[in-house]
């Protein structure tokens, strides 16, 4: 079974620890309270057999069969599901890695289907575990604990990603212009973060609205105690603590968005302006090369007719014939580099 933990609270107290859905369905119905099945990796007919034990709609086992959905809560009837994207960032490579997480929630029971390492579950439990007075308040108190978990991981993915943004900042700044590519990559990595996080706000008011009019499944199970004002208060408290990060997650990865929409559009301008630059002083030496090329073609050119050796050839017989010959190499070569300088090629 790919069940990781398994228990039954009453009171905010752990009572029993069932080993599979039977006998947890069982125990429960049998001495009340809520229980909080957590599973890590489960097949499809694992998946099958929970919401047969609970009944659970179809549509939402199809959700979490097929998976790769995004962070939503819908409800069915006396339950609902909740689909969250955790995520980690991993230094070595400085990548995202997103998980998948589908939360089960009824009036006595919470399910927890977990795909990924993250999030830490375990963490969520004992918290819960060590403040009881939660746990009182109903499965809506696991749902709280769960999403603040998620919430708290998503920070240091936003400082990695800001960090990643800085790097790249510098980078063009320093005269790197070839990194566009990795802003690229890191522009989805951004998009497909506020994909998980933008959602969660709407989750958030959602699940206030109902513990405020009294249609979440939020009321304690049998076997514990009533929640009163005071607790119903406390908890809209948590939610609210929660929904504030988020909405405050939301407005970094948005300023994230910006920056990198900005950085992409400087480094395409700065590539041209490079490209251009380069085009500018290869003109430039085109030009030199072609002056000196003219200014050593003209007397090879000299050169090259009185070299033809023909009998009857113009100034062969003049006594002065070779030097005038070299004056007029020398004296056009001057005249050229004495234009191609006027005209700024040399």
């Amino acid at each position: 079974m790919p069940i990781v933990d398994s228990a039954i609270y009453i009171n905010g107290q752990r009572t029993q620890t069932p080993l599979d859905f039977e006998s947890t369905l069982e125990q429960l119905r049998s001495g009340g309270g809520t229980c909080w099945l957590g599973l890590y990796r489960p097949t499809p007919e694992e998946i099958s057999a929970a919401a047969e034990e609970f009944g659970l709609h179809q549509l939402a086992v199809e959700d979490t069969l097929e998976s790769h959905q995004r962070a939503k809560m819908d409800s069915y009837g006396d339950h609902t599901l909740l689909v969250l994207r955790p995520a980690r960032y991993l230094d070595d490579v400085e990548k995202v890695e997103f998980g998948e997480l589908h939360v089960y929630t009824g009036p006595d029971f919470v399910i927890t289907a977990r795909q990924a390492e993250v999030p830490d579950l375990a963490h969520v439990r004992r918290r819960l575990e060590d403040s009881p007075e939660l746990l009182t308040m109903g499965t809506v108190a696991i749902q709280y604990a769960i999403i603040d978990q998620v919430v708290d991981e998503y920070e240091p993915v936003a400082d990695g990603l800001g960090v990643d943004i800085e790097e790249i900042e510098a980078e063009l700044f320093a005269g790197n212009y070839g990194v566009s590519r990795r802003i690229y990559e890191l522009f989805r990595e951004v998009a497909e973060f506020q994909k998980a996080v933008a959602p969660l706000e709407r989750v958030m008011t959602t699940l206030r609205n109902r513990l405020a009019t009294g249609t979440s499944a939020w009321s304690p199970a049998p076997g514990d105690v009533d929640m009163d004002e005071t607790q119903s208060t406390e908890l809209d408290r948590y939610l609210a603590d929660v929904q504030d990060h988020v909405v405050h997650l939301n407005e970094r990865i948005s300023g994230m968005r910006s920056l990198l929409a900005n950085a992409l559009s400087l480094s395409s301008t700065l590539s041209s302006q490079a490209a251009a630059q380069a085009g500018v002083e290869q003109n430039e030496q085109m030009k030199k090369i072609s002056a000196w090329a003219a200014i050593i073609f003209a007397p090879s050119l000299v050169g090259a007719v009185y070299g033809m050796n023909f009998e009857n050839m113009p100034e062969l017989a003049w006594r002065y014939g070779y030097y005038g010959a070299l004056g007029l190499m020398l004296g056009v070569g001057v005249a050229l580099w004495a234009v191609f300088r006027h005209n700024k090629w040399l």
